[in-house]
């Protein structure tokens, strides 16, 4: 698969500050990469180095095969750009701000503009200076949209929008990409990237903890795990938890106020669910609750240093 961009030991100090401490990851054409991360980790950052509005400290850029420092106008046209911060000059129309970016972009077919504007129900016609920070995001994204570049570069693309305008964009983005353009899209919300992203690549304090595909993170992040079981021994459910590649973190507990001697069983569980099943169909289950696996704690979990797991065949009896 052809690679549309290849960045490689990118770093960047602003005086003695670095803020990107070596950077590598590539991002495959016709996909969605996302790059996730609290404000101030450096997405930002590498985005620009991309565009070449900062130039890297240290490292190799490749973008759309060709070096942006030297890529000129005739690479820039091939990109769409969305800005984190988007600043518009404030006497005049969204119309003639299309009309600027158009005449910078290449050729525009104006239906397409109109089209793009109806699916985000912005009226072009309005005085910049009277639009609302969601409709200046609106503006900003079809100026980046509108010449069908071959990549798309968004920073927090649907900041400031309205539930079923962000729909409306996550749909652009797989349109964009079903025509054979790449999106890079960078965002601090979970949920965005899960939904748009093909990979991701979590950033924390200018570097990479980790570059993975979404189903990936998905089978990594723990489910919690619940269940009630009549007529067993607290030592039987320990082992038979031990047995369960991926179980941690479990404690069980009798059920107050049963008089059958119920216990309940409480753990977490990392990866396949399966030989968890094969094991509880060997005892007599009352209730059973597994939860999905919590994406948003997973991440979580990487941005903070990492502390020592419990024994995965340790059991609390409480």
């Amino acid at each position: 698969m052809n690679h549309a961009i290849v960045v490689q030991g990118l770093r960047k100090k602003f005086g003695h500050h670095e803020v990107l401490h070596g950077l590598d990851f590539t991002i495959d054409a016709g996909t969605v990469f996302g790059v996730i991360g609290p404000n101030g980790a450096g997405k930002t950052t590498t985005m620009r180095c991309l565009l070449d509005i900062i130039r890297p400290s240290a490292g190799t850029i490749s973008v759309l095969g060709e070096d942006p420092r030297y890529g000129g106008p005739a690479l820039r046209r091939r990109i769409g750009y969305l800005p984190g911060e988007l600043h518009l000059e404030n006497r005049t129309t969204g119309r003639r701000v299309v009309e600027h970016f158009s005449a910078i972009s290449g050729p525009v077919d104006s239906r397409h503009v109109d089209a793009l504007a109806d699916r985000l129900n912005l009226d072009l016609d309005r005085q910049t200076r009277k639009l609302s920070k969601g409709n200046k995001q609106k503006l900003g994204l079809l100026q980046a949209f509108m010449h069908r570049p071959e990549l798309l570069i968004l920073d927090e693309p649907t900041s400031g929008l309205d539930p079923l305008v962000q729909q409306e964009v996550h749909a652009m983005v797989r349109e964009a990409v079903a025509e054979g353009g790449t999106v890079f899209l960078s965002s601090h919300v979970l949920s965005e990237v899960q939904q748009a992203a093909d990979s991701v690549a979590i950033l924390r304090d200018g570097g990479i903890v980790t570059t993975s595909t979404v189903e990936a993170l998905r089978d990594a992040a723990l489910r919690k795990l619940r269940f009630r079981v009549a007529g067993a021994e607290a030592h039987d459910v320990g082992a038979l938890l031990a047995r369960v590649p991926g179980v941690a973190n479990v404690a069980i507990r009798d059920v107050p106020g049963d008089s059958a001697g119920a216990l309940e069983a409480t753990a977490t569980l990392s990866g396949n669910v399966q030989p968890l099943v094969r094991e509880l169909a060997r005892i007599n289950l009352t209730d059973l609750v597994l939860d999905e696996p919590d994406l948003e704690e997973a991440v979580l979990t990487l941005y903070t240093e990492a502390s020592p797991a419990p024994a995965r065949n340790e059991v609390r009896h409480v």
